[in-house]
């Protein structure tokens, strides 16, 4: 049996999709209020500068992986006008379904799927910029979804990966008490799910830090990443260039 982490646990490679769709089912009701309490409104700030960074244009192709409620979605919508297409994804089909009512209360309307990103039903050299927000450290095999990323985008298309990250040495202890004492407690209060909270603060701490992670875009085939910190490290946006 090969294993890997599920937050602190070791779980069978698997049965670890399994864990984190149960995650996610419970707190895809709570999931756009937990965020602006969680982060205190500043998940919008880390997205709006994702979207800068993205610098989509009129008629251009994005794919939003892990997509989750849909704000990056929304956001490059209006970017790439009618002409263009943005495509939003998640392997958690609550979470979808409550990003895709959200677009659509919204005016928003695109094509809306279910798929892992491992795996990308799309073609070879398809899409301008493909994004994932807060969902590569859910993945059992990180380099196989970030080579399919690599694999749909056009040649020079740029990935973002906007992901929580190492925090400042000198905010690690405050930050851990925050991240194991707070954000349960908040979890339980207000969507009635400590553990899923609690798997949170422990999945940050398993995902690799900045370097590792440039690293691992780099060995995928990425010829230029770099990496900006946000908030003091809590949160960094990677992004890479396809060659």
């Amino acid at each position: 049996m090969t294993t890997t982490h599920f937050g602190f646990q070791s779980v069978d490679e698997s049965d670890k999709a399994r864990h984190v769709r149960g995650v996610f089912d419970s707190v895809a009701p709570k999931y756009d209020l937990m965020n602006d309490l969680m982060s205190m409104g500043l998940h919008r700030a880390w997205k709006a500068y994702t979207v800068m960074v993205a610098n989509l244009h009129e008629g251009d192709r994005a794919l939003d992986i892990a997509g989750g409620t849909g704000d990056l979605a929304m956001a490059f919508a209006k970017k790439v006008g009618k002409s263009g297409q943005v495509v939003h994804t998640d392997i958690n089909e609550a979470m979808l379904r409550t990003g895709r009512n959200r677009l659509l209360d919204a005016g928003v309307v695109l094509p809306t799927l279910v798929c892992d990103a491992e795996k990308l039903p799309f073609p070879d050299n398809y899409f301008n910029v493909v994004s994932v927000a807060f969902g590569l450290r859910n993945m059992t095999h990180k380099e196989v979804a970030l080579a399919e990323m690599n694999r749909v985008l056009k040649p020079g298309g740029k990935l973002l990966v906007l992901e929580f990250s190492k925090v400042a040495p000198p905010l690690e202890k405050m930050y851990d008490w925050y991240s194991f004492k707070i954000l349960p407690r908040l979890g339980k209060l207000v969507a009635g799910d400590d553990s899923s909270y609690q798997y949170l603060a422990e999945s940050i701490r398993m995902h690799p830090g900045q370097q590792e992670l440039k690293t691992m875009m780099q060995q995928v085939g990425f010829g230029h990443v770099d990496f900006h910190n946000m908030t003091a490290g809590v949160v960094a946006l990677h992004v890479g260039i396809k060659c």
